[in-house]
């Protein structure tokens, strides 16, 4: 799917949609956020286009989102479909695990 519309976004990010996550869309990325308990310092995973979908990758708190982060996977297909594997990423992702 080509992702060249902020319409086919925010369709993927509608699907993605979990409790623990906040979503939005910044350019042609989506970005999550999750609280780490530490003001202003979030988890945050970023999906960027690449491959034959999007490349997924997790930053720890106080991390450059702007350079390349930790990959923990990749999305590819319809929106729908693109936003159920993104939704399982954020789901599996352990805070806990030393990276």
């Amino acid at each position: 799917m080509s992702l060249s519309k902020s319409s086919d976004l925010e369709r993927v990010i509608d699907h993605a949609r979990s409790p623990e996550w906040q979503l939005t869309s910044e350019g042609s990325n989506i970005v999550a956020t999750h609280d780490s308990g530490v003001e202003g310092l979030p988890w945050t995973v970023v999906a960027r286009r690449g491959g034959r979908g999007m490349k997924v990758s997790l930053y720890e708190p106080g991390d450059d989102v702007s350079v390349e982060g930790d990959a923990i996977g990749e999305i590819t297909g319809p929106a729908r479909e693109m936003g159920r594997q993104l939704r399982t990423l954020l789901e599996n992702v352990d805070f806990d695990s030393p990276r």
